[in-house]
């Protein structure tokens, strides 16, 4: 197995804000996993090994149009109850410790991006989205998987941001991670 798993995000970002959901075929999850299953689809589950780096990038179907990974939190045991609006997105809590969830990139985006440090972690304009926007395709996040029980997929609530705007967040918490 690889000492490293990508995990790609790909958003039709107009119709997942036309439909208000990245459900409805509006997001779709691949990595170089070898033995992971719901390729394709927003329940990805991902076959992981502990001490293995993760990462995870967001693109968008439409390449003029900005996207980007803006949450990645692991749920709890009771995230098969959290799912109280019946929508396939649960809001459970807890944390598998795999990727920490508010820290976008290596650990430092402007560590990608020396040229980029103009205090906002190498982001021009509000939320990444103004007249500097940085590249998309370099924008990851990554961690390393700890210990965890094998076989038990760690279902994940993932965030994406599209433009700006009061309802450009959507999440869903379907994808997780698994030991072998």
């Amino acid at each position: 197995m690889n000492p490293k798993v990508n995990i790609v995000v790909v958003v039709d970002v107009i119709g997942a804000l036309s439909d208000g959901t990245l459900l409805n075929g509006n997001l779709c999850m691949i990595d170089d996993g070898e033995q992971s299953t719901g390729q394709g689809t927003p329940e990805l589950c991902t076959v992981v090994r502990p001490g293995q780096v993760v990462t995870w990038s967001a693109l968008a179907v439409d390449l003029q149009t900005p996207v980007e990974i803006k949450g990645i939190t692991f749920l709890g045991a009771d995230a098969e109850d959290g799912d109280a609006d019946g929508d396939g997105e649960h809001a459970g809590s807890g944390d598998a410790g795999v990727a920490n969830s508010r820290t976008p990139g290596v650990q430092n985006p402007s560590a990608r991006n020396p040229e980029a440090g103009n205090g906002q972690n190498g982001r021009g304009g509000r939320n990444g989205h103004g007249p500097e926007r940085h590249n998309p395709e370099l924008e990851v996040w990554s961690g390393v998987v700890p210990q965890l029980a094998p076989g038990v997929a760690h279902q994940y609530r993932l965030e994406v941001q599209m433009y700006e705007g009061e309802h450009s967040t959507l999440h869903i918490a379907s994808p997780a991670l698994m030991c072998q």
